[in-house]
């Protein structure tokens, strides 16, 4: 495709106005401020007229459960626990490996059309969830839930065999669309041995971990008591967890320390500010580890919690919140924003050719119509983008060259059937509780 006289958002997070830009073969090859020389042209396939639109690195969900859209609006205005241990819970406990499947397919729909094209994914059924994801066109992170009492080595467990099967079966599949990362999922829910079994497994490869960290007061108060008087950031640290590359969802309640310890081994902090808001948590302190040059990168969580994947929004709330939290109108700019919804969430994945407009990155772009009011009048779009936009106005979602949304049309997902079988699937668990 040859997108022609189109604005688009550079690198920088600069808006620059009457470009070209050329995709072949899954990549970006042609950037400029003049069309190709005809012959070059047309190689390029299909002519995309830019007239009114900007182009735009594609975003990518740091943190999410995909399945959970079958819990969209039944887990709701309840205290963190009880939301949990009432609703969350029992819900999960009665859905199976194709729920999953299904939810995955209707939360890929839904991304891509807000200009998502990978997440990083914390659920089960991961087999089922990798085939929803290749079958859309998209791109994941996918980590299988761990859940670890017993004080026994990691190998004991059955996750172990299984997530040897994922990566030798699924690491790298789609041509790197789909990635494996492993799991710990909280300090409270895992043991010291475990934890040191999967660093080492982790350790010397090109793995990931994808952990939740100090989300809740009551998450660090118990973790003190728990590990003399160490927070689960300084007890993962004493464990060398964080000498991989790990990506933190949360980390609200952080000391001093803590800081200290992400800005020392550049952990990636998913900040999830509309579900963070929607269970009482509180407020990531995102201008705190952005000054510190802590990597921050941005999540919707499950639907249970946050009920859209319209990341726009969230990155919205990334950029507008913490100037009324701090009392500070320069907190987060909307170009960090934006880098965190983009570039910053794409080497959070260990994509590093991906969340920019540069000749030889990946093809992951969305394209939005800027002719509406709320777009009008625009001296800097991109203050347009964060603060005036919305995930509504995209009118293209391209992953790795391929078209995976288009004008209220999705190329790879049939999206009345997905509606279908989710609606189906969630009447049948409530039914059953």
């Amino acid at each position: 495709m040859l997108f022609t006289d189109i604005d688009i958002l550079d690198e920088h997070c600069v808006v620059r106005h009457h470009q070209w830009v050329g995709v072949r073969d899954g990549r970006i090859a042609y950037v400029g401020d003049k069309a190709p020389a005809p012959d070059a042209a047309a190689a390029f396939g299909e002519v995309y007229d830019g007239a009114g639109k900007l182009l735009m690195p594609a975003l990518y969900n740091a943190h999410a459960h995909a399945p959970m859209t079958l819990l969209r609006g039944y887990a709701e205005n309840l205290p963190l626990q009880r939301w949990l241990e009432e609703k969350c819970f029992p819900f999960e406990d009665k859905m199976t490996a194709e729920d999953c499947y299904w939810g995955t397919v209707l939360a890929c729909a839904e991304m891509a059309r807000f200009g998502v094209v990978s997440f990083s994914d914390m659920y089960y059924a991961s087999e089922e969830r990798c085939r929803a994801v290749l079958e859309a066109g998209m791109k994941a992170n996918m980590c299988e839930g761990l859940v670890a009492f017993e004080e026994k080595p990691y190998a004991e467990y059955p996750i172990c065999a299984q997530m040897e099967a994922l990566v030798r079966d699924w690491h790298g599949a789609g041509e790197g669309r789909i990635r494996i990362d492993y799991n710990i999922h909280s300090e409270y829910l895992s043991t010291e041995t475990v934890c040191r079994d999967i660093l080492d497994i982790v350790r010397g490869t090109d793995l990931r971990l994808h952990i939740h960290l100090s989300e809740t007061e009551k998450e660090v108060r118990e973790c003190r008591e728990r590990h003399g008087g160490l927070s689960p950031v300084e007890y993962f640290d004493g464990l060398g967890l964080f000498d991989v590359p790990v990506t933190a969802a949360h980390c609200v309640w952080l000391s001093e320390n803590d800081l200290d310890i992400l800005e020392s081994h550049g952990v990636f902090v998913a900040n999830n500010p509309a579900s963070n808001m929607k269970l009482g948590s509180g407020f990531a302190p995102v201008p705190d580890m952005m000054r510190r040059g802590i990597p921050v990168c941005l999540g919707s969580d499950g639907m249970a919690s946050n009920n859209n994947h319209n990341l726009f929004h969230d990155m919205y709330l990334q950029a507008l919140i913490y100037k009324g939290a701090i009392l500070d109108p320069t907190a987060v700019t909307p170009q960090q924003a934006l880098a965190a919804a983009t570039r910053v969430g794409a080497l959070s994945q260990g994509r590093d050719d991906c969340g920019l407009i540069a000749e030889g990155a990946r093809a992951d772009v969305c394209v939005l119509d800027t002719t509406g009011p709320s777009w009008c009048p625009a001296p800097d779009p991109v203050y347009n983008i964060v603060y005036a936009g919305d995930g509504a106005d995209v009118v293209l979602t391209m992953c790795d060259g391929q078209v995976v949304y288009r004008d209220g049309a999705w190329p790879t997902i049939d999206v009345e059937r997905t509606k279908a079988e989710c609606t189906a699937r969630t009447a049948r668990i409530i039914g059953e509780l």
